[in-house]
């Protein structure tokens, strides 16, 4: 890998991580930060979501604010889904414009829209059989079980223009799908090396 200080905007990508409910997204984002941290070359993007922060890190505003905020072209991308408002913050303009890779929990429905950004994309899908997707929403106890199949059905199409894709089935343990995860943004990474040569 090249030297992180001489990263230039060549070598800065968008790596979209995707899935269904219950794929384990954000505890593979968690093993990442960590694996990563400390490297200036990875940037995790802080999503704001109209919802209160719980278990889920992410900056929280009330859907007025969201919406004037979105207007006056403050987000990077911004989308609906299940009800709620999501965003990523322009700042990561700042980050991809000094070079850095940054990784974000996004919808499969945004990723046109991110490639039109002008940066190289990767999408990164993280998937796993649906019996292993409803145990695990149902673990988590705020859905009725109809809820739950509900949303396993709701399977969204996924549209990709020129971006590189990684899938990651993650059905065995934490450790293991992490394992599978930080490579992928390793291979990611590497792929905008290869470019900037």
């Amino acid at each position: 890998m090249s030297n992180p200080s001489s990263a230039g905007p060549d070598q800065a990508r968008l790596v979209l991580v995707v899935g269904p409910s219950g794929a384990g997204k954000d505890a593979l984002i968690e093993r990442a930060r960590l694996a990563f941290s400390g490297d200036p070359r990875f940037v995790f993007a802080r999503r704001v979501v109209t919802r209160p922060a719980a278990a889920e890190d992410h900056d929280t505003l009330d859907e007025r604010a969201f919406t004037e905020a979105e207007a006056q072209g403050a987000w990077l991308l911004a989308w609906r889904a299940h009800g709620l408002c999501y965003a990523l913050p322009g700042a990561l303009r700042d980050d991809l414009a000094r070079g850095r890779v940054v990784i974000a929990n996004v919808s499969r429905g945004v990723i046109l829209e991110a490639e039109a950004l002008g940066v190289p994309v990767t999408v990164l899908h993280v998937t796993a059989d649906p019996a292993i997707l409803a145990a695990r929403i149902g673990a988590r106890g705020r859905e009725s079980p109809a809820d739950i199949r509900a949303r396993i059905s709701r399977a969204q199409a996924m549209s990709i223009g020129a971006a590189q894709m990684i899938e990651i089935r993650n059905e065995g343990s934490l450790g293991h799908g992490a394992e599978l995860f930080i490579e992928a943004i390793r291979r990611a990474a590497e792929y905008v090396e290869a470019r900037a040569e």
